[in-house]
């Protein structure tokens, strides 16, 4: 499990990408993160985000999940803080890490 750094969009500047994990988890931000997601390596990867939260009737959440395809694979996504633990950690879970497969997460 890998804790990844938040970045600050500003001034221009150099994204810092991360190898991700089977599992990595960042700290939710009051103004909000975007996770962006490449993928040059061979196989598609599906990056799911676990919901600690309950549906009203008390059932577990569904998962929020989406596909980067392989090769050339580019994808973003906005983190609600609703995802963010008791503890205030967001999950992120990959399913296929390998060498090509980087992430970075931003400060919205």
């Amino acid at each position: 499990m890998a804790v990844l750094t938040v970045q600050q969009i500003g001034a221009p500047s150099t994204p810092t990408y991360a190898l991700v994990t089977a599992s990595d988890t960042v700290l939710a931000d009051p103004s909000g993160l975007i996770y962006h997601i490449k993928n040059t390596s061979g196989s598609p990867t599906t990056v799911t985000f676990t919901d600690p939260g309950l549906t009203p009737s008390g059932s577990v959440a569904t998962n929020p999940s989406f596909s980067c395809p392989a090769t050339t694979g580019d994808r973003m996504y906005k983190l609600p803080n609703s995802l963010a633990n008791s503890t205030g950690v967001i999950t992120i879970g990959n399913s296929a890490p390998a060498a090509g497969v980087v992430c970075a997460v931003f400060r919205a």
